[in-house]
């Protein structure tokens, strides 16, 4: 029991980001939860984690165990719900709300096979660029990235994406191309209508990571318009790996200021309200889209 203890603590202290914050959501002290991570490392003679200041990163090894960490744990609570995880017991709605790009460019692709699977479920799917926290309104599940409130709810990561600034080739031919963050001020840029930290662009020159202002001649509030533009040879745009990376691997949008590109990486997490007695229609999403999205990675 005490290594099951350690693989839950392990998965949650990645999912959090940091050990105090795994602890609170899951009834623990910082102590105990720091303690089960050690007693890990011990067992399996290796460093799991590297321990910043606030967060946590996975090491080599770390990223390693934690795809077997979380096959354990799925398979023992698969084991526990057997009966209620067969396809002709999952039934209901599934109300999921999620960003319009993640819903389009990595939900709809894999959604019928899901529906096909699971004929007795009914899928209703909500977008919206800000994360909302609707779970007393019905909402089952949400999708979103980038640094969430504190709540009592569940956020599992999934995995993580970057923001790209690009531009077509058609704009670089005629406006030519930046060649520091700074010169974006004399270019013809869009960003989000709304308040975001989206709308920061975020560089890294040497070891710091910079902030650049931009003067956008418009202002929408989907990515996928801004997609349109800049494909279209308006402007350059910050969108994220995710939503563009094809757009990039077949040479619409091309990639700006490589050179200057933040290693930074924002996570993405799927968000509910309790992980104790998780309904199975919820667990069976979950575990479809982490599947599809192992198989389809986005990173450019």
């Amino acid at each position: 029991m005490d290594n099951y203890n350690q693989l839950l603590a392990f998965i949650w202290a990645y999912e959090y980001g940091n050990f105090s914050a795994a602890a609170r959501a899951n009834g623990l002290t910082p102590s105990a939860m720091s303690k089960l991570i050690r007693r890990l490392e011990t067992r399996l003679q290796v460093r799991l984690f590297f321990r910043g200041t606030r967060t946590l990163t996975l090491t080599e090894e770390g990223q390693v165990y934690l795809k077997s960490a979380r096959a354990v744990v799925d398979a023992m609570a698969e084991a526990d719900s057997l009966a209620e995880n067969m396809p002709n017991r999952i039934r209901g709605q599934l109300k999921i709300r999620t960003m319009n790009t993640f819903a389009r460019y990595q939900i709809l692709p894999w959604l019928p096979a899901f529906i096909e699977a699971y004929p007795a479920l009914r899928v209703d799917i909500e977008t919206g660029p800000v994360y909302r926290d609707d779970f007393d309104k019905g909402l089952d599940l949400a999708i979103y990235g980038g640094v969430l409130a504190s709540s009592s709810r569940i956020a599992r990561r999934i995995g993580e994406s970057q923001w790209v600034t690009c531009a077509s080739p058609a704009y670089i031919e005629k406006y030519g191309a930046p060649a520091h963050p700074r010169e974006l001020i004399d270019h013809r840029c869009f960003h989000f209508n709304f308040e975001s930290h989206w709308n920061h662009w975020v560089f890294a020159e040497g070891q710091q990571s910079l902030i650049f202002p931009v003067k956008p001649v418009a202002s929408l509030s989907q990515g996928d318009l801004l997609r349109d533009l800049a494909i279209r040879g308006e402007g350059i745009v910050r969108l994220a790996d995710f939503h563009i990376h094809q757009d990039v691997k077949e040479g619409r949008l091309i990639p700006l200021l490589e050179a200057f590109r933040s290693p930074l990486r924002e996570p993405l997490y799927v968000i509910y309200a309790q992980r104790q007695h998780l309904s199975p229609r919820i667990r069976c999403f979950i575990e479809f889209m982490e599947k599809q999205i192992a198989r389809h990675p986005w990173r450019l």
